[in-house]
């Protein structure tokens, strides 16, 4: 009968390295929530939209609206880039076309 020697691996630790405060990544330029035109949803609703999510009052709600329909999108909203995904979620869960971008 003959032994096989085994071993049993453990674990080595691995260095990593993190960036440094130098790195291109910066989170002071703001995120701005962008509507899109889209052929569905009438000017009305998008106003509503606008004025519930965000509180906009109608004349500021209709400016918005007239922007994406006649410009194809407006900006409307900016903040951290945890708001701006919320307001894009909250927008897409009312059925507008809505992305972020970065300044």
């Amino acid at each position: 009968m003959s032994t096989v020697a085994t071993t049993v691996p453990t674990a080595v630790p691995v260095e990593e390295e993190i960036p440094g405060t130098g790195s291109s990544i910066t989170t002071d330029r703001p995120w701005l929530v962008v509507v899109w035109n889209d052929p569905i949803n009438l000017m009305s609703y998008v106003t509503w939209v606008f004025q519930k999510l965000f509180g906009y009052s109608r004349a500021r709600a209709e400016k918005l609206m007239l922007d994406v329909h006649t410009k194809g999108r407006a900006v409307v909203s900016s903040g951290s880039r945890e708001r701006a995904e919320m307001d894009v979620f909250r927008l897409h869960e009312h059925g507008l076309w809505a992305t972020l971008e970065q300044v």
